[in-house]
């Protein structure tokens, strides 16, 4: 067996420092690095990773893969774990992991490893993923194992060797991002009852200093997929999604501060950003209630967000039960076409108005005007028959009572 290793590789402090801790220890280590639209530049990305001692440096561009293949799949099942956490960061490890497999058999390596901590939810993604591609394979996790005790601590590591990173003593926070979201950990974020400081935040300015005045914007749907912003089409999806993060970040749209429950038993404080995907979200959400008959609609809502959320969120993204949910979420994609209006103000979108050619709506029927055309007789009795186990209850608790 030989000591060669693909390392997924961020530029951040933790798999920063473990490209030298690895060589260290006789690694022959090889990065891979995955654009999924972190918003930084990556040029500079393999000289750092090879000044570190890094043997060879992949860059790879994959925004459009994780917008189509990864972010829409979930947006169609509106999973959301706990109810608020659109899987930022869960949602790029499966395709990472993939990756890291790939290249492990290009450059013939029998390892890979990841930057995980032993009491992360990241760890079991990258692992359960990998041995769902490959399960021959030899997963490594030095944050796991090796002397450091805290983030202080590595960043006088990397002072030490020179290795550049953007974490410092004073700002010690353990950013991850890609175009869904940004997942902001560690520093003064560890006690819940602080309020995150504003230097936390990267896209989305403190609603306080959001523009006075509210915006509206139209996105448009085909078949489930977002295709245009106010009218303009995007031949991409990644490119919607970061237009729409810059258009509710400067709102201050899409802040997310809660208290998760971690697949390792423990509670922690988690800051995110997901301008995009929160008005994505509520659009997704808002046409699909259009377009869906009630008991569609109902079972969808009641079983498939919370299983979703779960699977990402456990790195059971290869399991069969995944791909099953898809093929329901997909196949009521089919309906969500239209347009959804929403308004951005101080923090908050919310949706103004909705229109669809697959519309369920009817005004004639809903309305209380002179254009009424529902037959308020087939009320009666349709109460009469819905309400019947209620009547019969009625008479059973009489008797009894």
């Amino acid at each position: 067996m030989n000591k060669r290793v693909i390392l997924a590789y961020s530029g951040g402090l933790d798999t920063s420092v473990i490209v030298r801790w690895l060589t260290e220890r006789g690694y022959e280590v090889i990065t891979y690095t995955a654009d999924v639209g972190q918003g930084e530049e990556l040029k500079d990305i393999p000289q750092k990773a090879k000044a570190s001692g890094a043997v060879e440096a992949v860059v790879e561009d994959l925004k459009e893969e994780f917008a189509k293949e990864y972010c829409l799949p979930t947006l169609r099942a509106l999973a959301l774990y706990e109810g608020k956490y659109p899987l930022t960061a869960s949602l790029s490890r499966p395709l990472i992991a993939k990756k890291l497999v790939e290249y492990a058999q290009k450059f013939e390596a029998d390892y890979v490893a990841h930057g995980s901590t032993g009491k992360g939810n990241d760890q079991v993604r990258f692992e359960l993923s990998v041995w769902a591609l490959n399960p021959d394979i030899e997963v490594l996790a030095p944050v796991r194992e090796w002397e450091f005790k805290s983030r202080e601590e590595e960043v006088e590591y990397a002072l030490k060797f020179n290795i550049p990173v953007k974490a410092t003593k004073e700002k010690p926070y353990s950013i991850d991002k890609n175009l869904w979201g940004i997942s902001i950990e560690c520093g003064p974020l560890e006690d819940p009852w602080t309020e995150p400081p504003e230097d936390a935040f990267e896209w989305t300015v403190s609603p306080k200093d959001a523009p006075e005045e509210p915006e509206e914007l139209e996105i448009n749907f085909e078949e489930g997929t977002p295709v245009a912003i106010n009218g303009k089409n995007y031949p991409q999806l990644h490119e919607l999604i970061m237009d729409l993060n810059r258009m509710a970040g400067r709102h201050g749209v899409g802040r997310i501060d809660m208290v998760e429950n971690r697949l390792v038993g423990i509670k922690s404080r988690e800051v995110y950003e997901a301008p995009g995907a929160t008005l994505l979200y509520e659009a997704y959400r808002d046409l699909l209630s259009l377009t869906l008959d009630r008991f569609t609609f109902h079972y969808f809502l009641s079983h498939i967000p919370h299983e979703y959320a779960k699977l990402v969120y456990e790195g059971l993204w290869f399991s069969p039960l995944r791909e099953a949910l898809d093929g329901f979420t997909e196949r009521l994609s089919r309906y969500v076409q239209g347009t959804v209006r929403l308004k951005l103000y101080k923090g908050r979108c919310w949706v103004v108005g909705r229109k669809s050619e697959r519309s369920l709506y009817v005004e004639d029927l809903a309305t209380y005007s002179e254009k009424d055309a529902f037959d308020h007789t087939a009320g009666a009795h349709f109460t009469k028959v819905f309400g019947l186990p209620m009547k019969i209850l009625g008479r059973v608790r009489k008797k009894c009572s």
